[in-house]
């Protein structure tokens, strides 16, 4: 008598393998976009070109980002966040004495930040659509609260002093900064010198008297 068929069944995959996979690819598409963004700038990173560089086929990039702009999104949110920790322990271990001082604390990690990180300064100044464009606006708010209170807390401004005044300096500082990338790839250091001058004499026109 013959035996009955033996049939082979495979075991599904565990949904902590498919999530761990779905992670490892978010991961990838984020590393190709940085790549892709440094090295050939913001037009070529697409999401086919973005698919390609991670070996993931174009109709799959689907299943993980709707389109570019959300893997933009996500990849500045990353940097937003390292941007924000190094420029929090710039400014807790800058000597400031004076407004100039407080000014270079804020510019000088922000330049360098955007100098290593050429995929950030791609999408900061380049690609800049509504999406992040909100981010950017959302970031700089918050670092314009952080920074006048600092400045009005150590006497370097008038406790009267509008916040406001910080928000237009920001304005100010990111519309030259936007000046200095579109000339200079690492940003220009003559825009750069100008813009430490405009923000600076601005603020020292609220300048505490003591």
């Amino acid at each position: 008598m013959d035996s009955a068929p033996r049939v082979t069944q495979q075991a599904p995959s565990s949904p902590g393998r498919s999530q761990r996979r779905g992670v490892e690819r978010r991961r990838a598409i984020l590393d190709a976009a940085e790549a892709i963004l440094c090295e050939q700038g913001y037009a070529a990173a697409t999401l086919k070109a973005m698919g390609e560089r991670a070996g993931i086929p174009t109709a799959s990039m689907y299943h993980y980002f709707p389109d570019r702009h959300e893997v933009e999104i996500e990849l500045l949110t990353n940097h937003l966040r390292e941007f924000d920790k190094q420029v929090s322990a710039a400014l807790e271990t800058a000597q400031i004495r004076a407004l100039p001082d407080a000014v270079d604390a804020i510019i000088d990690p922000e330049l360098a930040y955007f100098r290593q990180h050429p995929a950030c300064a791609e999408l900061w100044f380049v690609g800049r659509n509504k999406s992040v464009a909100e981010l950017v606006h959302a970031f700089d708010d918050e670092r314009a609260h952080a920074f006048w209170r600092l400045l009005i807390d150590r006497g370097f401004l008038r406790a009267d002093t509008p916040l406001l005044v910080l928000q237009l300096a920001f304005e100010a500082g990111n519309r030259l900064f936007d000046v200095a990338f579109r000339r200079a790839p690492g940003g220009d250091d003559d825009t750069i010198t100008e813009a430490r001058r405009l923000v600076t004499a601005y603020l020292e026109t609220y300048a505490s008297e003591a």
